[in-house]
């Protein structure tokens, strides 16, 4: 049987930034709210709210960020693939980061209804976030 996960909308529209592997950290990137930072030999990418980006740089903008409540254990299976299976199914394009104690998954805004519906079709409670009244529902 497949996990069944509660995921909670974050507030605001993030945004995937990528630099060049070389480049330092910049001191936008830090701040409130999820930020990822992964570096490999071929990239720096950046994941935060996009209103902190600035226009140069190179970057995907109008996601939106659902944590996954955790914690789960790290020999825990099946967790991410259970979110994103229905999506994945459904030719929604998404974006997962995972951090020690869980995952996020990120949506693009234009795909924000369909997978919250796809996620609570497929078992997943989806608390998600009235924009216009700052209030939260369960979807």
């Amino acid at each position: 049987m497949a996990a069944r996960i509660r995921l909670k909308q974050l507030p605001g529209l993030h945004a995937i930034a990528r630099l060049e592997a070389g480049e330092g950290i910049p001191d936008w990137a830090d701040g409130p709210g999820f930020v990822s930072i992964s570096r490999t030999d071929d990239e720096l990418s950046i994941a935060c709210l996009q209103e902190r980006v600035p226009a140069a740089v190179r970057q995907d903008n109008d996601w939106v960020a659902f944590k996954f409540e955790g914690p789960f254990a790290f020999g825990e299976t099946g967790i991410v693939l259970s979110v994103i299976r229905p999506l994945s199914e459904n030719a929604l394009g998404i974006f997962v980061v995972s951090i020690f104690d869980g995952d996020h998954l990120l949506v693009k805004a234009s795909d924000e209804a369909a997978a919250i519906r796809l996620l609570g079709e497929a078992g997943h409670t989806v608390l998600t976030l009235w924009r216009r009244h700052s209030l939260w529902r369960n979807a």
